[in-house]
Order: C-alpha cells, then sequence, then structure tokens
C-alpha cells in the first residue's frame, strides 16, 4: 500500500459516519484484501506520524485540550490529525495553528473539555488498532501483524519522540506567541498550566 491508496481509504472511511464506524468500515476493507495491505497500512501511518511528532504540534494540542494532553494524548491526537484527511494534514504540519481552521476544532472552541463527548475529543486511539485486527482477520492468528512489520526491519512508534527542540510548552506566553489563532479559540488561565506530562484526559 503506497501513501495515496493510504489516504484514499482515510477520506473514503469519512462518509461511514461516527469515528467508530469509520474504523469499522476502515477493518471491514483491510480484512478483505491481501495481508500485505495490512501491514502496509500500519507503516503508512507510522510514516505519517514522524513529521508531526514535534513540540510545536504538542504544544498546539496542547492549547486546544487545555493542559489534558499527555503522551498518550498527543499520540492518539497525531492520528486523529491523520485521520482528518491529507489536506488538513499538510497544513497543520506547515503551521499548527492552521488547527484553527479545521471545522472539527471551531466546534470545540468556547466549551469546556468536560463538555466534550467522546467523540469529539481530538484523538483517535482506535486507529492505531485497525490494522491489527484486520491482519487477525485475514491470518486468523492475534499477534502476527507486529512479527511480520519486525521481519521488515521496522520498528513502529508507540509513544510520542519529538525530534524538534523543546521548550516550555506550558508557558501561556508562549503558546499565545506561537498559536494566535488558537489562543483566540481556547483562551488561556493566567497561571501557569501543569506540566504535559502530569496530565491527562480525565
Amino acid at each position: 500500500m503506497d501513501t495515496d491508496e493510504f489516504w484514499a481509504l482515510i477520506e473514503a472511511s469519512a462518509a461511514a459516519g461516527t469515528p467508530d464506524e469509520r474504523l469499522a468500515w476502515l477493518t471491514d476493507r483491510l480484512a478483505g484484501r491481501p495481508a500485505a495491505e495490512a501491514v502496509g497500512f500500519v507503516q503508512r501511518l507510522d510514516e505519517l506520524r514522524g513529521p508531526i511528532d514535534t513540540w510545536r504540534h504538542w504544544g498546539a494540542a496542547l492549547l486546544i485540550c487545555g493542559g489534558l494532553c499527555s503522551d498518550d494524548g498527543f499520540f492518539y491526537f497525531q492520528a486523529w490529525l491523520v485521520g482528518q484527511g491529507r489536506e488538513a494534514y499538510h497544513r497543520v504540519l506547515a503551521d499548527p495553528d492552521a488547527l484553527a481552521d479545521l471545522p472539527w476544532v471551531r466546534r470545540l472552541a468556547g466549551r469546556h473539555q468536560l463538555d466534550w463527548t467522546d467523540e469529539e475529543w481530538p484523538d483517535w486511539e482506535g486507529l492505531d488498532y485497525v490494522a491489527d485486527e484486520a491482519y487477525e482477520r485475514i491470518a486468523g492468528e492475534e499477534g502476527g501483524l507486529d512479527d511480520v512489520v519486525e521481519a521488515r526491519g521496522v520498528e513502529l512508534r508507540s509513544s510520542p519522540d519529538p525530534v524538534d527542540e523543546e521548550w516550555d510548552v506550558n508557558d501561556p506566553a508562549e503558546l499565545a506567541h506561537r498559536y494566535p489563532r488558537l489562543a483566540a479559540l481556547f483562551p488561556l488561565p493566567r497561571e501557569k498550566r501543569r506540566s504535559v506530562c502530569e496530565t491527562a484526559r480525565p
């Protein structure tokens, strides 16, 4: 599966409905293809995570989520961003503040995070399991996908490991400077936020 085929599946899944319905649709489509397609899917997802695994993007996620973005939260945020489609992904890759232009993000503005439904949270953990479930259906064995990927010499990411220079993502002034459009949608309180490593989605 090449990158174009991956994006075609992701974008076609949007017509399925809710995030969970999209996951079921993707799993069914992959399960109906050769096993190599499931392997390719998980590798393309992993490759797309790399360029957005940065402190620049983590800071933006932290701002949107009101400080509730731990390492797991950011990892699933990356999958969610991929799920927004190729155009949105590349816009946010170039400028994390472009998240302010996404309709999904704008729907969250002005509302407390405790009022967001599970489907509204900007994370998509389930996307990480689509290929595994499809492969199990095809091969009839659990865990087989991991063995195939490892045999190819590929080590898939399991948590964030930002590649850019670290900065204080808890500094309200710095966040407002780096993400003016997001800061306008999600105003920061005056007090310093807790460390991203100490916060988590409730």
